[in-house]
């Protein structure tokens, strides 16, 4: 009986232990996703600025390509100027809705 005595103060310290160092993770973890979800949400400006400034440009590359198809020869450099570069232009890119 007074070895079980002893032992009841180890396990319960040791109980504790894991208790607190689960909660320090826990908390830690909830730091990160928070500083990740404020992360996000500063960079959607951006992203939503540069799918515009994407979506306006490949729009203005498929109109020269609509002529450089027609014969235009400033066209034509333009195009090669921007493959020689490993841009891909898709010409059927419509304006996007207002």
């Amino acid at each position: 009986m007074r070895d079980m005595v002893r032992l009841d103060i180890p396990v319960a310290l040791v109980v504790l232990a894991f208790f607190l160092i689960t909660a320090f993770q826990t908390e830690q973890l909830v730091r990160e996703h928070n500083a990740l979800v404020a992360l996000r949400a500063a960079q959607e400006t951006g992203m939503t600025q540069a799918e515009k400034l994407r979506t306006t440009f490949q729009m203005l590359a498929g109109e020269t390509e609509k002529l450089a198809q027609a014969g235009d020869a400033g066209a034509k450099t333009v195009l090669d100027q921007l493959k020689s570069q490993g841009v891909t232009v898709h010409p059927g890119i419509t304006a996007p809705p207002p």
